[in-house]
């Protein structure tokens, strides 16, 4: 399987111009799954409601979505990217991800784990972690902050999931080196397209840390991108490695749990 990002830094605000450079570098790449980074149709830095009222849109009934499933049907490929999304329903936002195949919307992922002021303008998620089946592989999702809470990883590997794709605007220094741990620990494929640039917005100043990466099973580091530039990769990975959780003769990495002693871990 054939799996890759794009990292870029997205103009907040003008989906239109973040949909134009994420189709025209999309268009250039043979894949078969690809991963966005978090919200980059919109940008990240909201400053009120009624900015997120003006950019958030409904999945999959939205421009954003409607736009990556027409590159997903033309590629071949599927995509896993993250936006604002608009729930009229529940008249709430949710930062999410969209997960489309090769032959249109799959579902999507809302954002379990809010970051900083995520929880002014975004509802927490509230769909759990799923799995999707893209090209024959199982595919998990989580959304940048997910990272710091190594359930989520280990309930998408307990769920089927093979690779995890991670949608990110990473501000903190520590999730590229931990998504290797996470990989290790579940012997999975992590897939993380983080953005890069600043955002000054509302008196705020983040700069992101770019360096998107694919991690192998057993936690090997196939590529890291360097944490300034534009750029997009794909390298091939095999899922079925992720399937086989021995460790040795002796241990098997699920079998060898004990839930009866990790009930803390549950507990309000």
């Amino acid at each position: 399987m054939r799996v890759g990002i794009y990292q870029f830094a997205p103009e907040f605000g003008d989906i239109e111009s973040n949909l134009n450079k994420a189709e025209a570098a999309l268009s250039q790449l043979e894949a078969d799954l690809m991963v966005l980074p978090e919200l980059f149709s919109t940008g990240y830095l909201f400053e009120s409601r009624e900015e997120l009222k003006r950019l958030a849109e409904e999945i999959p009934g939205g421009r954003t979505t409607r736009a990556l499933e027409a590159i997903a049907r033309k590629k071949g490929m599927g995509i896993v990217a993250g936006m604002a999304e608009y729930d009229p329903q529940q008249d709430k936002y949710f930062n999410s991800a969209v997960v489309l195949g090769p032959s249109g919307y799959l579902g999507k992922y809302r954002k379990i784990h809010l970051f900083y002021k995520e929880k002014k303008w975004f509802a927490p998620g509230d769909l759990g972690y799923q799995v999707f089946e893209i090209k024959g592989a199982k595919v998990g999702v989580m959304i940048c902050f997910d990272w710091f809470f190594p359930e989520a990883a280990r309930v998408l590997a307990l769920s089927g999931a093979q690779v995890v794709c991670q949608p990110a605007n990473l501000v903190l220094p520590w999730c590229q080196q931990a998504m290797i741990t996470r990989s290790l620990e579940n012997n999975i494929i992590c897939v993380t397209a983080n953005r890069v640039g600043r955002e000054v917005r509302d008196e705020e100043d983040l700069g992101f840390t770019g360096q998107s990466q694919v991690v192998d099973v057993g936690g090997v580091l196939r590529f890291r991108l360097g944490d300034q530039d534009e750029a997009s990769a794909v390298i091939e990975v095999d899922p079925a490695r992720a399937i086989d959780k021995s460790i040795n003769v002796h241990n098997q990495l699920f079998n060898d749990r004990r839930p009866e002693w990790y009930q803390n871990i549950i507990k309000s």
